[in-house]
């Protein structure tokens, strides 16, 4: 079983940046698939980013050209890279990694508060 720990949010004026870390508490070598989902007040939980297998990569609409996801397998750690943030960028966010035969988890989220 992985434990996952989110960490990076916070408070930031609209344009900034934040990197959110995502670390696991044994390795993710072999979860081909991680991603990043973001849940605002009142809302559904959403994608944001994923990467899957060897590197092929996905992204929100909403977030392309602004956010940036990847993994070092060494550090068991997953990361999103978050520039030109906007107020509408406020949620709680999640980390997730899964494959079949290993399991899907989740981390219990970081907050990502975006000032206008």
């Amino acid at each position: 079983q992985v434990q996952l720990v989110e960490s990076g949010g916070g408070l930031v004026q609209a344009g900034g940046s934040l990197r959110l870390s995502c670390a696991a508490s044994g390795s993710i070598f072999n979860y081909n698939y991680v991603g990043w989902y973001r849940q605002a007040p009142g809302k559904q939980r959403d994608l944001v980013a994923r990467m899957i297998g060897g590197g092929s990569t996905n992204y929100a609409d909403s977030v392309k050209g602004r956010f940036t996801i990847s993994r070092d397998n060494a550090k068991s750690t997953v990361y999103l890279q978050m520039n030109m943030l906007k107020p509408e960028d406020t949620a709680v966010y999640y980390c997730n990694v899964a494959a079949t035969g290993w399991g899907n988890y989740w981390g219990k989220g970081t907050l990502v508060t975006v000032s206008s």
